[in-house]
């Protein structure tokens, strides 16, 4: 999957699939199953790290699980998140950090938060011809400003004026993060560009509760299995 089959994927009306990834194990898994795109994304802070927000991601650690996402991945479509503060202060640095991102990794396209208001960033990647995936709506990084994570976006002018201007300055695809399914339809239908929903259906998470608690109980297994004497198999036989 490259750029511009992602992007051509919109025009022949064929439908996207995009997970979360932060090392290799879980690439790996993702991309032998056939996803079309892995997001390596900055709330590794919350999910890895058990921080409370993304906000104390630094841009060596997005590399450094970047790089190890990138290596697993021979298929799917690698974006890595730009972490707060590194494309705020100007274009300029945003460039900078999106080239170490790009260089050190082997992703394919940086994501960053933000649409009317980061457009001049998004173009200045975009002229540079670094791939950019914007993201508008429910925004993590911009957690204190709005008070809280997990508040649903409403205001359909505001969200569809970022979205166009994300697409206008360049952006190859828009992530829609907390917005009403149908302003979410609404931004979908009128951009050219593909919109990649943030959250997983009940099905999809139901599998991965199973998948959690099969794994909890096989590790009960061999634990009592050792504290008995009975684990070692052929393989592994010893006193």
């Amino acid at each position: 999957m490259t750029v511009p089959r992602f992007v051509a994927a919109k025009q022949k009306g064929q439908r996207l699939s995009m997970l979360t990834a932060y090392d290799y194990l879980w690439a790996e898994i993702f991309d032998s199953a056939g996803v079309d795109g892995i997001l390596v994304g900055d709330s590794l802070g919350m999910v890895v790290q058990g921080k409370s927000t993304t906000l104390p991601v630094t841009l060596d650690e997005v590399i450094y699980h970047a790089e190890m996402v990138a290596r697993a991945v021979k298929h799917a479509l690698v974006v890595a998140d730009m972490p707060f503060t590194s494309f705020q202060a100007s274009p300029e640095s945003a460039v900078a950090n999106a080239g170490r991102i790009l260089k050190e990794t082997g992703v394919s396209a940086v994501k960053l938060e933000g649409g009317a208001k980061q457009a001049k960033t998004i173009r200045a990647l975009s002229d540079a011809e670094f791939p950019v995936m914007a993201h508008v709506g429910m925004k993590p990084q911009s957690i204190r400003k709005l008070g809280g994570m997990g508040k649903i976006q409403r205001d359909q002018q505001q969200l569809l004026d970022d979205a166009r201007s994300a697409q206008d300055a360049g952006a190859f695809a828009i992530v829609l993060e907390l917005i009403p399914r149908q302003v979410a339809q609404i931004i979908t239908h009128e951009l050219t560009i593909p919109t990649i929903g943030i959250g997983a259906g009940p099905r999809f998470l139901k599998r991965f509760a199973d998948l959690r608690s099969g794994a909890i109980a096989a590790t009960q297994s061999y634990v009592a299995e050792v504290r008995e004497g009975s684990y070692p198999d052929e393989a592994h036989s010893h006193d």
